[in-house]
């Protein structure tokens, strides 16, 4: 069977009990497993798909959480054990709204010691599909470990490379590194995935048609700009299509996006489409409104749980709440 498989980070989220709260202010913490790509991962499996997530935790007490959270949604869990650092922590306070702001502990943690190495070929043998974030490519070792699988999969294969941005400023060391950074990856992905706010800070503008069609001659064969509880719009080079979000009460934005992602690529993989057919789907408005409209009930769901991994709905959750919304 084939695979979605996601490279990257995993950590420990410590979510408030509470929204509303600055950091300082916050009585108390409940851990949550997190980090987008394993999210992703996650997603995929908890919607019935197949799914791998490669990455490297601590040999502690978190990394084993991590790994059994995982294992729990029925993704595969290719991770290693580091004796070298710790498991990476995220604290996060919560608006009322349900937005989010972030404390990361990894200096370094496990997660930025992965290796070309450590990564297996069988990991990498069955991926219809590879996803990667830029919180990997912030530090090496894991920088050259995350290019060097998405190369492998890549290179003279019919599987798609989904890559999400993810930008998380407070890890890289100024915005304008984080910028070129992420640019620069561009070309290795048919998928790109980015929020409204993510295309005009890597673009500099506030039209999200002018900053897809720029991405999208970096060499993308589908950019999806994401524009939280209004949905998101798909763009490939012939056609602009506009999908609407169901309409949610959100307690935690946490894994929005990554549900949105999870739900997207498991749709793909369950249509077996491959890179050459990638572009002709997505200019379909019916492939597309099926495939983003679905990616949009998993990721409004997950914004009506607290936590990441533990908001993400299982394929029967969203056929239902997708009847209760007919």
């Amino acid at each position: 069977m084939k695979k979605v498989v996601c490279i990257g980070e995993m950590l420990i989220d410590f979510v408030p009990e509470t929204n509303g709260l600055p950091l300082a202010e916050v009585p108390g913490f409940r851990k949550a497993a997190g980090g987008a790509p394993a999210n992703v991962a996650a997603a995929v499996a908890r919607l019935g798909g197949g799914a791998r997530f490669i990455g490297k935790v601590g040999a502690d007490p978190f990394g084993e959480f991590l790994r059994a959270e995982l294992e729990r949604t029925g993704a595969e869990a290719a991770m290693i054990a580091s004796e070298e650092a710790r498991t990476a922590l995220a604290f996060v306070s919560l608006r009322a709204d349900g937005e989010r702001d972030f404390l990361f502990y990894r200096q370094p943690s496990a997660d930025m010691l992965l290796r070309p190495e450590d990564i297996r070929e069988e990991w990498l043998a069955d991926a219809a599909i590879i996803h990667f974030g830029s919180v990997s490519l912030i530090e090496e070792p894991s920088r050259s470990a995350t290019l060097s699988a998405v190369q492998r999969v890549g290179d003279g294969s019919d599987a798609i490379v989904s890559y999400d941005p993810n930008v998380r400023l407070a890890l890289w060391p100024d915005q304008e590194t984080a910028k070129r950074s992420i640019l620069e990856q561009m070309p290795l992905a048919h998928l790109v995935k980015v929020s409204e706010e993510e295309v005009e800070f890597l673009l500099g503008t506030e039209d999200i048609a002018a900053g897809a069609r720029q991405l999208l001659a970096m060499g993308p064969l589908v950019v999806i700009v994401t524009l939280g509880a209004e949905g998101c719009v798909v763009y490939t080079n012939n056609k602009e299509i506009r999908v609407a979000a169901p309409k949610v009460e959100a307690v935690d934005t946490t894994g929005a996006g990554d549900g949105f992602v999870g739900g997207l690529l498991y749709e793909l993989a369950g249509r077996d489409l491959t890179a050459n057919g990638l572009a002709e789907a997505m200019s379909n408005e019916k492939v597309v409104h099926e495939a983003a409209g679905f990616a949009c009930r998993v990721g409004a769901l997950t914004t009506t749980k607290r936590g990441a991994i533990p908001a993400l709905p299982t394929k029967a959750e969203v056929e239902a709440f997708e009847g209760s919304n007919d």
